[in-house]
């Protein structure tokens, strides 16, 4: 297997059409039981979390616009891998995504939930290229108990630049004075952090999302080669010993 390679470094003005157009080269890179079975990448990795039921599978295949891109079992929580996803024009790639087991669903035994949490967090807490984190939440049911602890098991790594938002999904089955009010409770809950409506169905909030994550990839040049492209232009693009607390 390759290892991932990043592009000439660039800085890029992106519409919200032009980033869909970049998460659409979402392509299969690889997929893992277990974190030393991942490659070591050189680009900037975003990983996809949340509860079973959360719609993530969905808002990564809405988002890159491929229907079955990720795996949707039909049981929640019985997918026990960790997939990775390359995104880059030309053969090149210049940004990862991550999609994460679901965590908390009742019909997986207590064994296999404590062992499936215990990576996603060994991940979360030790990926080098761990660049941004998605969290999935159904509206209707707030930010529960796991979510919380997720959150905190990522905060000293967001409070040192990782870059955090929270996706409310299914927000078609709210209306908007409810969707307002879901926002503010999970700012709240997030202490003020970027939290965002999301529709699959409705396409609602895709393309602000697919722009904000094409950022998160493409962070502003520092050094003197990087080259400016106008909006038109599309970019040419150690495994951890200790063991976090587990999400219970």
């Amino acid at each position: 297997m390759s290892t991932p390679q990043s592009a000439p470094h660039t800085l890029s003005l992106p519409d919200g059409r032009s980033a869909m157009g970049w998460m659409h080269t979402a392509r299969f890179l690889t997929t893992a039981a277990q974190l030393h079975q991942l490659p070591v990448v050189d680009v900037p990795e975003i990983a996809f979390v949340g509860r079973s039921n959360a719609g993530k599978s969905s808002c990564i295949n809405t988002l890159t616009q491929q229907k079955q891109l990720a795996f949707a079992s039909k049981k929640p929580g019985r997918t026990q891998h960790i997939n990775l996803f390359s995104l880059g024009r030309q053969g090149i790639t210049d940004a990862v995504l991550a999609d994460l087991p679901g965590y908390g669903y009742a019909a997986v035994s207590r064994s296999d939930k404590m062992r499936w949490q215990q990576v996603m967090v060994n991940y979360l807490v030790s990926r080098p290229s761990l660049t941004g984190i998605v969290l999935l939440c159904d509206p209707r049911l707030g930010l529960t108990g796991l979510d919380e602890a997720l959150l905190e098991v990522v905060r000293p790594r967001v409070e040192d630049g990782l870059k955090f938002l929270v996706l409310l999904t299914k927000a078609d089955k709210l209306t908007r004075a409810e969707q307002a009010k879901a926002l503010s409770i999970a700012r709240l809950q997030t202490g003020g952090g970027e939290v965002r409506m999301f529709s699959a169905l409705k396409k609602q909030g895709v393309d602000e999302a697919a722009l904000l994550l094409w950022h998160w990839a493409h962070p502003p040049a520092t050094d003197t080669d990087a080259v400016l492209e106008t909006p038109a232009e599309s970019p040419e693009q150690p495994h951890p010993d200790d063991e976090p607390p587990a999400l219970d």
